[in-house]
């Protein structure tokens, strides 16, 4: 087995382990420790809260979170060689979830705490719990589905250098100045009170929180891309920013959906990842790299039948027709693959964690016929104890008295 350079105990909150971990992007944070290209070894890692959620049936801790203290990221390391202009050649070998602690979480969070992609529709905070049965998932509260995971970390990234950390904050900070006082916002600006700033202390670290990155979206550096694909055998390549990479991941997955639509839509875990790393001398030049490319795991479940659900570019409430807007027309297909769905019993928020959970496929089928993209969500139909597939009698109701945890 690798050796284990990151631990974690899941008894002790992030912020009083031993060897911190970090929620905040900067290229100061000190490197946890450096290796050499083809070292092997094993990093555990908290779900992205921190363990602020727990196994229960009640949904007030995710409606309760405190989403300026996630994610928490074990690292960055660092590896001999790596200069800024290479590429990062992150090998993923290996993944899965840390004992006794077999198990996940998947929330719609509160439309004042976060929201998720369908927010409007669905505002209040809600979860589901998972029990994982060696490569399966079912869960208690979500009753008539079963599903292989792919395991996957949803965040993981070099440090970005402070040019593109300026360049970042400046577009963020006018984005959000566009409309200052949305709920949700806009996006999500520096804010020192609770950053966890890695190995870096005292006012070196207070003053490199005030400017530091949030975790929550995707960068040019990879962070926060969800991508569900990074399972085991896959390879990513990460643009180098700083002297030595700067490798950090946190966020696993047991199993999500393209899009992660719930916003905390995947089954969430604290795990383990082991890795390997390589480099590509000028790599970003070579192949013109502005963001990260990625090889996918060899080994994805694979899936015969899809009940496929279209959307088109027009609002749902409204009926106004928007350009090419493959947001509004993913809303669409989604929202169009809830409404069936609720045909067989499910409750809305039930079927919308089905579709942030399990391994559905989202496609832009077209996005040059105007005014109108179309999207396709495409749901494996063999996830399901019941067929779901349209015929002349009708659906029949497969799920009563079952809910998702609820806030009191």
């Amino acid at each position: 087995m690798p050796k284990t350079v990151f631990s974690i105990d899941l008894n002790k909150a992030p912020e009083d382990q031993e060897i911190k971990t970090h929620n905040r992007w900067h290229p100061d944070i000190p490197m946890v420790e450096t290796f050499k290209t083809g070292e092997v070894f094993r990093v555990e890692c908290y779900d992205w809260t921190g363990g602020q959620i727990g196994n229960n049936d009640s949904a007030n801790d995710v409606r309760d979170v405190d989403l300026t203290r996630v994610h928490y990221l074990s690292g960055p390391f660092g590896f001999e060689g790596a200069e800024p202009g290479d590429l990062l050649v992150v090998n993923i070998l290996d993944i899965g979830a840390l004992p006794n602690s077999e198990w996940g979480f998947n929330g719609l969070f509160a439309k004042e705490n976060g929201g998720g992609f369908l927010t409007e529709h669905y505002p209040n905070a809600t979860k589901s719990c998972w029990d994982f049965e060696g490569i399966y998932t079912t869960s208690r509260h979500i009753p008539g589905v079963r599903y292989p995971g792919i395991i996957h970390p949803g965040l993981i990234g070099c440090l970005p250098d402070h040019k593109l950390l300026a360049e970042a904050n400046r577009r963020e900070a006018e984005l959000v100045a566009t409309d200052p006082n949305r709920v949700p916002p806009l996006a999500a600006l520096p804010y020192s009170d609770t950053a966890l700033m890695g190995q870096m202390k005292g006012d070196a670290a207070r003053k490199a929180a005030e400017e530091a990155w949030r975790t929550v979206p995707p960068r040019e550096h990879g962070g926060n891309c969800d991508i569900k694909n990074l399972s085991r055998g896959s390879q990513v390549y990460f643009p180098v920013y700083v002297k030595g990479g700067g490798l950090s991941m946190g966020d696993i997955h047991f199993s999500q959906g393209d899009g992660e639509i719930t916003f905390c839509g995947a089954i969430e875990m604290a795990g383990w990842i082991d890795i390997s790393v390589d480099i590509i001398k000028g790599g970003m030049a070579k192949y013109n790299v502005i963001n990260p490319i990625f090889k996918p795991s060899p080994i994805d479940p694979h899936f015969d039948d899809y009940l496929i659900f279209e959307g088109i570019s027009v609002d749902e409430h409204t009926g106004e027709q928007y350009y090419l807007d493959a947001h509004v027309a993913y809303r669409r297909a989604c929202l169009n693959a809830i409404e069936y769905l609720k045909k067989f019993g499910y409750t809305g928020e039930q079927a919308y964690s089905i579709l942030g959970t399990a391994p559905v496929e989202g496609r832009i089928a077209g996005i040059v016929d105007i005014p109108n993209v179309c999207a396709t969500l495409a749901i494996p139909t063999a996830i399901f104890d019941f067929d779901i597939n349209p015929n002349a009698s009708g659906p029949t109701r497969q799920v009563s008295g079952v809910d998702v945890a609820r806030t009191s």
